[in-house]
């Protein structure tokens, strides 16, 4: 496997991950009261939109060339990272 594959394979891993933690707020929200609906609601439609911008940066990686990858990693990474902090906020507020 090269670094490319083993670096994609890990995002992917991290966002099934992310989809598990969705489902167990979506469960919350469906299980909240009125007062705390509408707030978790946000919550999730916010975690939501951080995995939908990694998985598109996931596709953006998957269609590089080897020749582009360094390059690409460089601003995945950058990328990825402010990603997550906004999907780990999004998900404390959550707890």
């Amino acid at each position: 496997m090269t670094d490319k594959q083993a670096y994609i394979e890990k995002a992917k891993a991290r966002l099934d991950q992310w989809n598990a933690e969705i489902d167990k707020m979506k469960a919350k929200v469906e299980e909240a009261g009125a007062d705390s609906k509408i707030e978790y609601q946000k919550q999730l439609d916010e975690a939501r939109k951080q995995r939908d911008e990694a998985e598109e940066k996931l596709k953006e990686m998957r269609a590089a060339s080897d020749d582009a990858w360094d390059d690409m990693k460089a601003g995945f990474d950058k990328a990825w990272d402010s990603i997550s902090g906004a999907f780990e906020s999004a998900m404390s507020r959550f707890k």
